[in-house]
């Protein structure tokens, strides 16, 4: 079925369900002889897996993977690579009030309109433990741009604002994302973050984000002219993500207060190649990448997994009132950073051999 893929030669199809024995997924086109081990992945997981902290969801998922096909002696064949990372702590009990009422910012009604029926079970195919799925795919879509790319692509990614509190950007320092448990580049604002971020947990609340990445040396040439712009196509991998409501590219909606002279990127020559002094573009110029970093920011909405009443219906046309109990983020935001790094990745994955392909060299 349509819809459970991403990726044109650099492919990945995700399949399970959040209650279901295991989650898994497929990478199709991922060329041969590139090291690849358990090892190589599980760092990415263990970024993004539940538990971590106290301002997560306290499920307890090992997100061990396995892999289980396109690989001899410890390297890619070239075949299809599946993998598979079996679900754990799984409590179908906590949804069973709900099996047939509508959780208003959920997905429910929308699968129950489009297929007559739904899982329930913490959002099945719908619900976040997908994006799991999603990083190792990403983490394997590194491999290949550090493979493919002489000096390697560096993605990394951070929390830039939660609700109404962003970070000082004078303050940003990418080495502090890793210090705290928020992916935040600011270690003032993430002290502020934990203080919000109980007063939402106590409340029984939630409250969005935003997530900025971020590649480094990606070769210019990438991304197609017109439809299959890679601005397009991040844009989209970026939205596919569970609570996104809005990408940006570059400035993003801040270039629409940009004058003309404000937003074009000026460009000399220094060292005998061509240098950028600015970079409202984001590192995409007409859909093709310039060779400039790539910056892409997302905004997520706040989970819709709250303890206050709120009104829906049921699926014989009642009216109801909901509760969401179980274990939920309180900020989705946290752990979708390592998930749109692995978007980022796979994006560039697809759009680095689909250029090696038409034109059969990368741009310096």
């Amino acid at each position: 079925m349509a819809g459970n893929g991403i990726g044109d030669l650099f492919c990945l199809t995700s399949f399970g369900e959040s209650h279901g024995p295991a989650i898994g997924g497929v990478i199709d086109g991922c060329p041969p002889g590139i090291p690849l081990t358990e090892a190589d992945i599980q760092p990415y997981l263990d970024a993004r897996k539940p538990g971590q902290s106290k301002h997560v969801t306290q499920r307890r998922e090992a997100d061990l993977i396995r892999l289980l096909s396109g690989l001899y002696e410890g390297k890619t064949t070239g075949t299809p690579i599946g993998f598979l990372i079996e679900n754990t702590d799984q409590r179908s009990k906590d949804y069973g009030a709900i099996a047939e009422q509508f959780r208003p910012g959920h997905a429910d009604y929308a699968y129950w309109r489009k297929y007559g029926l739904r899982d329930p079970r913490g959002g099945g195919r719908a619900s976040a433990r997908e994006t799991a799925v999603r990083v190792a795919g990403g983490a394997i879509a590194r491999l290949v741009l550090n493979a493919l790319v002489p000096k390697g692509v560096i993605i990394r990614g951070a929390l830039v604002q939660i609700g109404g509190r962003a970070i000082d950007r004078d303050r940003f320092d990418w080495k502090e994302v890793g210090r705290n448990p928020l992916f935040c580049p600011d270690a003032i604002t993430a002290a502020l973050w934990d203080e919000d971020l109980a007063k939402i947990r106590k409340k029984g609340s939630s409250i969005g984000a935003v997530v900025e990445v971020e590649a480094v040396n990606v070769p210019a040439g990438l991304g197609e002219p017109v439809y299959d712009k890679l601005d397009a196509d991040l844009a989209k991998a970026m939205m596919s993500i569970n609570a996104v409501k809005g990408v940006e590219i570059g400035a993003g909606f801040a270039a629409a207060a940009l004058s003309g002279e404000e937003n074009a990127d000026e460009m000399r020559i220094k060292k005998g190649k061509p240098v950028f002094l600015s970079n409202q573009a984001g590192g995409i110029l007409g859909g093709i990448s310039t060779g400039q970093n790539i910056v892409v920011r997302l905004a997520l909405k706040p989970t819709s997994s709250i303890l206050t009443p709120r009104k829906s219906i049921d699926i014989h046309g009642n009216e109801v009132e909901i509760v969401t109990k179980g274990r939920h983020d309180p900020c989705v935001g946290i752990r979708a950073v390592p998930v749109a790094e692995a978007m980022l990745a796979l994006t560039l994955a697809d759009h680095l051999l689909r250029q090696r392909g038409q034109c059969g060299t990368l741009t310096k």
